[in-house]
């Protein structure tokens, strides 16, 4: 009797399992419907020339939640993507809703952001991309009461008391790109060293940067083209399009 039970028991979890994994199947849209559709009907104001776009979002069905980049690329007037969407990991607390992103809270901002510049540990890396090497007396401050609050200093050129370091000990900064966040002006508060980069694992969260994976890392910095002037949108799927 006790096997007949198990048995019924494993049978209900695996059809439960099924049928959840078929709904989240079903109720997360595909990479063309969610991207190229919507991003064309985007206000050009909120695009602007861009012809480069990485799209971050959290895809929710039932008790399941990922976060999804998306890449697409504009040719002759139209969307489409360019590598198939990945996995990444965001802030511990989830996405800050748009204009509530505040130091220490855990969130990645949601918006939309400049990409500019990237960074790494080599002396040079395989990217069209601004490159800047991180080296052991590069900080990026994180101090709310400093002067040069959310900016990449040398340590004998702070008086900041909290900082991050951009040469770490781990890989996570081995490659990076600088989102373009709270950066004009700079308002003390409102988050700072936001970040997309290496990943510690896929189910490690971030301080509110987003991260992947080494290998999609190295896809992204060989992509992206200053002359394309990239963008990074961010954010929970059903705001995304509502971003100011």
């Amino acid at each position: 009797m006790k096997i007949i039970k198990s048995f019924k028991i494993y049978l209900s979890l695996t059809v439960l399992l099924a049928i959840l994994s078929l709904s989240a199947c079903l109720f997360c849209p595909s990479a063309s419907t969610l991207d190229t559709e919507a991003l064309s009907a985007f206000p050009k104001d909120k695009i602007g020339k861009s012809s480069q776009v990485i799209l971050v979002t959290t895809n929710k069905s039932f008790f399941f939640t990922e976060q999804k980049v998306h890449t697409l690329e504009k040719h002759a007037g139209i969307w489409k993507p360019v590598f198939e969407p990945f996995n990444a990991v965001i802030g511990k607390n989830g996405f800050a809703q748009p204009g509530e992103k505040r130091e220490g809270d855990g969130k990645t901002p949601s918006g939309i952001y400049p990409l500019k510049m990237t960074f790494g540990y080599d002396e040079s890396i395989k990217t069209k991309m601004p490159y800047r090497q991180a080296l052991a007396d590069d900080l990026w401050i994180d101090d709310v009461n400093a002067d040069d609050y959310n900016r990449w200093v040398k340590k004998d050129s702070t008086q900041a008391k909290s900082y991050e370091k951009m040469k770490r000990d781990d890989n996570l900064y081995k490659y990076g790109i600088v989102i373009e966040y709270n950066v004009k002006p700079v308002v003390k508060g409102y988050g700072s060293a936001i970040f997309f980069h290496v990943w510690g694992g896929a189910d490690i969260t971030t301080e509110g940067c987003v991260a992947v994976s080494e290998e999609n890392m190295i896809k992204i910095l060989e992509w992206l083209d200053p002359q394309a002037e990239p963008l990074i949108i961010m954010g929970i799927e059903d705001t995304t399009w509502r971003l100011p």
